[in-house]
């Protein structure tokens, strides 16, 4: 099988990486040529350091890898996915199965990263969203590691998954690709205000306090755009939740930190020096929620901090003051 995959941040580098692993020949594709001709060059992608790039992995910069592709994922960034997208649409066919792994939901149109591609691709072939709690950094170093591959199309789905896993990478298949990938761009968000928290002081109870309660609202939402509940307590929801808001590894995370710190919302995303798709999805998630009428009020005072300059620690009084609640007798996610 011939597999390419779009987008060589730390990411895009990891997946390739599984697939050569597991004999397919891959091609790992850069919108940067100079960064790939480096990459290979010296057989490593700076993102992911002290991880040698096997010698079978093609890296370029020509879009003429995707000749008869089999399988093509797309793992750019979510604000660069629709133009991604135009770009490879001459080069897919029918048979071909398209492969999401960006994380986010497009501002202004609020669609999902698969919708958006197959807009761009006049739905030429089944697209898939591949997504769970997975650093790149892990992955590049086999660690065990579990994703969900979600489309309607059973068959797609289980070509994905037997595309990928292998002993350390292990696929779950899911039909709910609407559900899997609202819980890939949320979480960002919640990761964001966990990190917030930390960089106020705040530890390990409140990161469970916002944690759980910004699941219940994840949940509501994505219930009320047509995802699945149960999706939401596995690995693309309650799994990616728990390693975005925990681990240093997160983009996310470290934002949040700096502005818990005081640092300005735009400062903070230039020092951690890669795309905090969390600042993003923040607004569209926002948008989302008042289109829907859903209540979500960890989501709502994040988007006020990031968008509006709401100060932290006057959210944080606000949550805590809200209006008592019953935990049995609203929605919960479970």
């Amino acid at each position: 099988m011939k597999a390419v995959v779009l987008g060589s941040g730390g990411w895009g580098t990891a997946l390739s990486m599984v697939l050569r692993d597991n004999g397919h020949e891959t091609w790992l594709w850069s919108h940067h040529p100079d960064k790939a001709a480096q990459m290979a060059a010296e057989r490593e992608n700076p993102l992911l350091k002290g991880v040698r790039l096997p010698e079978e992995l093609q890296i370029t910069g020509d879009l003429n890898c995707l000749e008869e592709a089999d399988m093509v994922v797309c793992a750019a960034p979510s604000f660069a996915v629709r133009e991604t997208g135009r770009k490879i649409a001459p080069y897919l066919r029918p048979e071909s199965v398209l492969v999401s792994v960006s994380k986010g939901i497009e501002r202004d149109t609020n669609l999902r990263m698969s919708e958006i591609l197959r807009q761009e691709t006049h739905n030429v072939c089944q697209v898939v969203s591949l997504s769970g709690p997975s650093h790149a950094e892990e992955v590049a170093i086999q660690m065990p590691t579990g994703c969900v591959a979600a489309c309607p199309d059973r068959t797609a789905a289980r070509f994905v998954r037997d595309a990928f896993m292998n002993d350390y990478f292990r696929v779950y298949t899911s039909y709910d690709i609407v559900g899997v990938e609202l819980a890939a761009a949320m979480k960002n968000v919640v990761a964001l205000s966990c990190g917030i928290c930390a960089g106020l002081g705040f530890q390990d109870n409140t990161k469970a306090l916002l944690m759980t309660r910004a699941m219940a609202e994840l949940t509501r939402l994505g219930e009320q755009l047509g995802g699945t509940r149960r999706t939401f307590g596995g690995l693309a929801g309650m799994g990616d939740l728990i390693v975005t808001c925990t681990s240093m590894h997160s983009r996310n995370n470290r934002a949040g930190i700096l502005i818990g710190q005081g640092k300005a919302v735009q400062e903070a995303m230039e020092e951690v020096g890669a795309v905090v798709e969390g600042y993003y999805a923040a607004e569209s998630i926002h948008q989302l929620a008042e289109r829907e009428g859903v209540e979500m009020p960890i989501c709502r005072c994040t988007y006020e901090v990031l968008y509006e300059g709401k100060h932290v620690r006057d959210v944080v009084s606000e949550l805590m003051t809200r209006a008592k609640k019953d935990e049995l007798l609203e929605t919960a996610w479970l």
